[in-house]
């Protein structure tokens, strides 16, 4: 195994487990809903061939092979694996599995920072107005990481996004490989090391990974050039170009998805933005481009001073934007904004518990689902790597500003609001809690924005996406015996959502058992090892 430190060891057991291409699930959140007695099948590139509903299986009990387990119940060794499927063998009809409880779509995260998982939580937690400390554990950290210790982290890092029920990210590296030359600092060779520590660290435990290359060059809207201590974020436009066109036939064979992440309209002048997308078409047309853009209202101030227009509305007058666009944090858009960047195709990525975390502002997302726009969730700075977290915050904020219960599904995509009547819904019955109707529309609704954002075939359990998918454990005692939905419900509400998490496969494998990856403590032990180096080359 590698743990992102150069370290190996003999194959991880989620490899030796006996290749499946079937999984029966009693319940499955398809992108219509929720179905009842769900088979699954898919090839060997792990994209689904098959999804039907009302399936009876006892027709394939002859060739059943139940390898996931419930709550509590031993694990089944490799050789008893082995055994089950020698058995098999011997029936004519395909084997399967069975799913230990209801099966959601796994959820795309839109937008992380994986450095900064190395320094969560270190800019404490009185933080001045500017967050100046945070600001400085964070140019500490970006001044003295190296490629292998990036590796180490977001190896720990993409195992927990699993782990959490993500299965797949869009990492959005900020870091070059240059730093300041000093005793005992690392320097850069050959300008893509960073992204490469990425790649291997996503293949390594299984994660799909759409990468984002970012480019950043002036400190303001004036166009102050970076201070020293930010040198590592800076790169010229020619080099950005130059560096994802080298990038593009190494990204293609492992399946990355490559495209522009765009750190903000303030770090990016107008002729390197307008230089930087046309190179980028010149190598992709299709490819994804990433946008953190209105993230606080002192961004929006600044906008308006330097360029006479708030910065989404001088992005929809002066750049092409349509689906291939994600719109990170977008937390402080006025009705014009929403309603035109709605009907643009482009998607909204709000990162809750980041955005809480900074006091950055909350997305509108009740705003933002009446106009029809599509969203999704990312982590950004890792302070909590939990999907059903994100999805809690963004919910609960919109109550707690609107002080109405369950607005989130109040509003179906696509319905109208009366002008006016912004601060109220469509006149549906609110809901009490978080309900089993709200969970799985705002689940299906982040899978299908993230994986627009992602630019990959993984928007949900249908034929022809990836078979990306995560399996609560329905023997868990936060949500036993409830119905399917009810269990989603929980999960999104309850504490302690992690564990009640069975399984997670991506492309038709499983990374995560009983609510664990097999790499998980190599992986932490090399993390923990960079993050101490780390602390010591910050002093």
């Amino acid at each position: 195994m590698r743990t992102g430190s150069g370290a190996t060891d003999g194959e991880s057991t989620f490899r030796l487990r006996p290749a499946v291409r079937r999984l029966f699930a009693a319940d499955a959140l398809l992108p219509d809903g929720w179905a009842r007695d769900v088979m699954l099948e898919w090839n060997d590139a792990g994209v689904l061939t098959r999804v039907a509903a009302g399936v009876d299986a006892s027709r394939f009990d002859a060739s059943r092979v139940h390898l996931s387990r419930a709550h509590g119940e031993a694990p089944v060794s490799v050789r008893a694996q082995t055994d089950a499927i020698d058995a098999a063998d011997v029936h004519p009809a395909p084997r399967y599995e069975t799913a230990a409880g209801p099966l959601l779509p796994g959820m795309p995260n839109l937008h992380s920072q994986a450095f900064q998982r190395a320094f969560a939580g270190q800019g404490g937690c009185r933080i001045d107005a500017g967050g100046r400390r945070w600001r400085m554990a964070m140019y500490r950290a970006a001044a003295a990481i190296s490629p292998a210790q990036l590796e180490a982290v977001a190896t720990f890092l993409y195992l927990e996004m699993l782990e959490a029920g993500y299965t797949s990210v869009c990492e959005f590296p900020v870091l070059h490989d240059e730093v300041e030359e000093r005793p005992g600092a690392w320097r850069g060779q050959g300008g893509a090391a960073m992204a490469m520590g990425l790649m291997r660290a996503a293949e390594e435990v299984g994660i799909g990974l759409t990468l984002l290359p970012v480019l950043y060059q002036t400190m303001d809207f004036g166009g102050r050039p970076a201070p020293r201590e930010r040198r590592r974020l800076v790169r010229s436009t020619d080099s950005m170009v130059g560096l994802l066109a080298g990038l593009k036939p190494v990204c293609d064979p492992r399946r990355i998805r490559l495209g522009l992440g765009l750190h903000s309209l303030r770090a990016v002048p107008p002729d390197s933005l307008r230089e930087a997308l046309a190179g980028l078409h010149s190598i992709d047309a299709s490819a994804p481009i990433h946008l953190r853009i209105a993230e606080r209202g002192g961004d929006v101030d600044d906008c308006v001073v330097h360029r006479g227009q708030r910065p989404v509305r001088w992005l929809l007058d002066h750049v092409g934007v349509d689906a291939r666009w994600c719109l990170v944090h977008a937390t402080h858009l006025d009705a014009g904004e929403v309603a035109c960047a709605a009907r643009s195709g482009t998607v909204a990525g709000p990162c809750p518990t980041a955005e809480a975390d900074r006091g950055d502002g909350l997305f509108d997302l009740v705003r933002w689902r009446a106009a029809g726009g599509s969203w999704g969730i990312g982590s950004d700075n890792q302070v909590r790597v939990d999907p059903a977290e994100e999805l809690m915050r963004l919910a609960y904020g919109r109550r707690l500003v609107r002080g109405q219960r369950d607005i989130a599904a109040s509003l179906r995509k696509g319905t109208s609001v009366k002008p006016g009547a912004e601060e109220t819904d469509d006149g549906s019955n609110p809901m009490e809690n978080l309900g089993p109707d709200a969970a799985a529309s705002l689940w299906s609704s982040a899978v299908a924005g993230g994986a627009r954002a992602a630019a990959r075939p993984i928007a949900g359990l249908s034929v022809g996406q990836q078979a990306d998918f995560v399996v609560l454990d329905a023997g868990h005692p936060r949500i036993a015996g409830l119905s399917a939905p009810a269990m989603l419900s929980a999960h999104l509400c309850a504490d302690d959502r992690r564990s009640a998490i069975a399984e997670v496969w991506t492309a038709g494998r499983p990374r995560v058992t009983a609510s664990r990856h097999d790499l998980h403590e190599l992986a932490a032990a090399a993390f923990a090892q960079a993050r101490m180096a780390l602390i010591e080359a910050c002093r």
